[in-house]
């Protein structure tokens, strides 16, 4: 899956031309890389992210298309 709609599945971000912007802005690591939008992200990646002052080291533990809200959180975990 690519990474600015894995962002915008698992609600990390809310918009998908959001993080898409985001991705491409360099502001996102998979596994130590600098990734684009376009990356393609799978299970057992490290994602690390960076927003401003913040920074979020997540696992993808899941893959899906389409999820519900209260399922979102099961597709990542904090590392």
């Amino acid at each position: 899956m690519r990474l600015d709609k894995y962002l915008k599945v698992s609600r990390i971000i809310k918009r998908r031309t959001v993080a898409k912007e985001f991705a491409d802005n360099g502001r996102a690591l998979i596994n130590d890389r600098v990734a684009k939008s376009s990356s393609e992200v799978s299970v057992g990646d490290v994602l690390e992210l960076h927003f401003g002052e913040k920074t979020m080291k997540i696992r993808v533990l899941n893959i899906k298309e389409t999820t519900k809200k209260t399922d979102s959180v099961d597709m990542y975990e904090e590392v």
